[in-house]
């Protein structure tokens, strides 16, 4: 392949719950796009339309599947058998690689795909286009790492990242987080890891943070706190303990608020927070699209800790209040304990949540917001630029 031919990268996104998934792809497709790469985005979000894509970047939208349990998935719209859907969706992703012929198949979280859905694209890869790269990339933190691991042996994952994959780029400082000794990764796989760095969001110019301010109504001199729950499907307790923090003190809040329910929470509890926020005079918001303008308008942030919301309040420097979900994974819990300890975010546990321990954390980092944003100033975003340098030398391989 010529050097300045076209470049293609199929990515694949595990999208069955919430925005994460589809958020950390979008974010890595806009960094990494580039003259003469192609770049095609494989999910099942719902939402994949909403967002803005760059020149260089499509997506081909597969049947969205819901999570259940962790072993339970059901179609999200259509109203088949899931197996079917499962084959549709499998048939879909070969089908995508063998049109596109990917040099590179970037493949979210999930090693095998929902279901091992990927598995035949990987396989048919290793035999077709023996010179094409195929990566996992992971987040910093899966889950305790006794889940990982029982879960990776009993699916066959080691075996898979053995053979049918050439890197595993994982989203995250080693010194953080380990995955190669938390999961035991052996040697013959963690030869192949590299750990490129937490992945940095763009920040928007002052006048669209303005802009943002001045259309709804939100004074620059009053301190503004933001609360959200990412797609919002088990983020009612929060916003519910927000807003009974609100509505128990003795008269108008001394900061602002924005709510931003995400639109995956039940219709009847999003209506209950509109409705309440309403009454108290506050912002609240389904889902919006450039969550930057608001993520850096705001003095704190009020959130459960997700990878890609905290990736997002690190790179416009604002500070971070955690209440992070222990169940169905406890990945928001550890990461909001190994993001504390390096002073960057504080958390509350959710056994803790009460409107009043909530407010006595609000007014606290409010209050007292320096030690947060000089750790913050400190802490490097290298994710972009580490995976940029593989790809360049990808491509440099392909072109002999």
């Amino acid at each position: 392949m010529a050097r300045n031919a076209t470049y293609n990268i199929l990515m694949y996104s595990h999208d069955t719950y919430g925005l994460g998934h589809i958020r950390r792809t979008m974010a890595i497709a806009s960094h990494i796009r580039a003259l003469h790469i192609n770049i095609l985005i494989l999910t099942g979000s719902p939402i994949a339309g909403r967002f803005d894509f760059a020149e260089g970047i499509d997506f081909v939208r597969i049947p969205g599947m819901i999570k259940m349990t962790n072993e339970e998935y059901l179609p999200l719209s259509i109203k088949i058998n899931p197996g079917h859907a499962l084959e549709i969706r499998k048939s879909i992703i070969k089908t995508t690689a063998k049109t596109f012929q990917p040099h590179l198949l970037i493949v979210d979280k999930e090693p095998l795909g929902l279901k091992k859905e990927v598995l035949p694209t990987l396989r048919w890869m290793r035999r077709a286009l023996p010179r094409a790269r195929t990566v996992l990339g992971l987040r910093d933190i899966m889950d305790d790492a006794r889940t990982v691991r029982s879960d990776w042996e009993n699916r066959n994952t080691y075996e898979i990242l053995e053979t049918l994959y050439s890197e595993i780029w994982v989203y995250g400082n080693q010194d953080f987080y380990d995955p190669i000794s938390e999961y035991a990764i052996p040697p013959s796989v963690s030869r192949k890891v590299r750990f490129v760095g937490y992945i940095p969001r763009i920040s928007p110019a002052d006048d669209t943070v303005q802009e943002f301010r001045e259309e709804h109504g939100l004074l620059k001199d009053r301190k503004l706190v933001l609360v959200t729950t990412g797609g919002g499907g088990d983020g009612y307790g929060l916003m519910d303990a927000y807003l009974s923090m609100l509505e128990a003190g003795p008269g108008p809040s001394p900061f602002q608020s924005v709510l931003v329910t995400g639109p995956f929470m039940p219709v009847e509890k999003r209506q209950n927070i509109f409705q309440r926020a309403e009454r108290l005079g506050i912002v609240a918001i389904l889902f919006f699209r450039r969550m930057e303008k608001i993520l850096s308008a705001a003095d704190l942030v009020v959130s459960m800790g997700g990878y890609n919301t905290l990736c997002e309040t690190l790179s416009q420097g604002t500070v971070t209040l955690v209440i992070p979900r222990e169940t169905p994974r406890k990945e928001q819990l550890i990461r909001a304990e190994v993001f504390r300890k390096q002073g960057l975010v504080d958390y509350l546990p959710w056994r803790e949540l009460t409107p009043g321990g909530l407010q006595k954390k609000v007014f606290e980092m409010l209050e007292n917001p320096e030690p947060y944003r000089e750790a913050i100033a400190r802490f490097r975003m290298t994710g972009i630029d580490a995976m940029r340098r593989r790809i360049e030398t990808f491509r440099g391989k392909a072109s002999l």
